[in-house]
């Protein structure tokens, strides 16, 4: 297990009954997560200091009840790195703070081979939602290519550039179909030094593509593969699909990266630290290649 125990900006204060409890930069937010079947370690009067509360709907989705003045969006910062805060109408906020530790090996991988004399390392970030390993990796010194069908997201992960200080840096905003985009490069004889993806369970392209990560995921590997120099950096497969197990996303690199260029394979969980409890709260799964 990987924790991010580097912010100062986020904290877990407590998780409990369904629910955890963070602080994001000012603001107090609490919000379900189904990982959390343990009783809170802390009392009402923690919980009930919340700016903002969300309520799941029974027809799906939910809102956000919000207790105190909180803005439509703010700011935080991970370092030198900065990232708008938004909640959403599906709990989000836009960033995933267990990603950190992800951002830190990507970001020592790419600064390690510029220190050695690699120039003009080219990082692809596909399903890549508001760009926090892009804004890493860009930071980093990559040039980044972010790849997503969500229009709006997209355009979030353009201000969060923006707003640390990198939208000089070379790095480009594509709305599209993962797959499309990457069989197109492929024509086109484009290649990257390092792919970052964080596919989705379940979701559907700009054109209606219907995307099922059990059934896709496989070949998805196998086709962006195909597009990676004759010296890559790494490969990163991150998942916060329910049932998965990293040994999954393991086996399918050593299938598909590793069958073509050798090199390490790892995999495991992330996760944040409980303040009040010293719990450890799983909040996901990686895989990561080497070279």
């Amino acid at each position: 297990m990987l924790i991010a125990d580097k912010w100062k900006d986020y904290e877990l204060l407590d998780t409990g009954n369904g629910e955890k409890l963070e602080k994001w930069g000012d603001y107090i937010l609490r919000r379900p997560d189904p990982q959390v079947i343990w009783p809170a370690s802390s009392d009402k009067e923690l919980w009930n200091k919340a700016d903002a509360v969300y309520h799941r709907s029974s027809s799906g989705g939910g809102y956000w009840e919000y207790k105190n003045n909180v803005p439509k969006s703010w700011n935080i910062n991970y370092g030198k790195l900065k990232f708008i805060i938004e909640p959403t109408g599906f709990k989000h906020t836009g960033l995933f703070p267990e990603q950190a530790v992800n951002w830190e090996w990507m970001s020592g991988k790419i600064s390690g081979a510029a220190a050695k004399g690699r120039k003009q390392i080219k990082v692809l970030n596909l399903f890549a939602y508001t760009g926090g390993a892009t804004v890493a990796c860009t930071a980093a010194g990559a040039e980044v290519c972010h790849v997503d069908a969500s229009k709006g997201m997209v355009a979030w992960a353009k201000n969060n550039l923006s707003m640390s200080g990198l939208s000089q840096n070379p790095a480009r905003f594509l709305v599209d179909d993962c797959l499309k985009f990457v069989k197109r490069e492929q024509r086109r004889g484009n290649k990257y030094d390092a792919v970052i993806m964080d596919p989705p369970s379940y979701g559907r392209g700009p054109g209606g593509e219907i995307w099922k990560i059990e059934d896709a995921i496989f070949e998805f590997l196998e086709e962006t593969a195909k597009i990676l120099t004759d010296r890559p950096l790494f490969v990163l497969v991150n998942s916060y699909t329910t049932g998965f197990s990293p040994t999954v996303i393991e086996n399918m690199l050593k299938l598909t990266v590793k069958k073509n260029f050798k090199g390490n394979v790892s995999s495991g969980e992330v996760g944040l630290l409980s303040k009040a409890s010293g719990l450890i709260l799983p909040c996901g799964i990686f895989g990561r290649w080497e070279g």
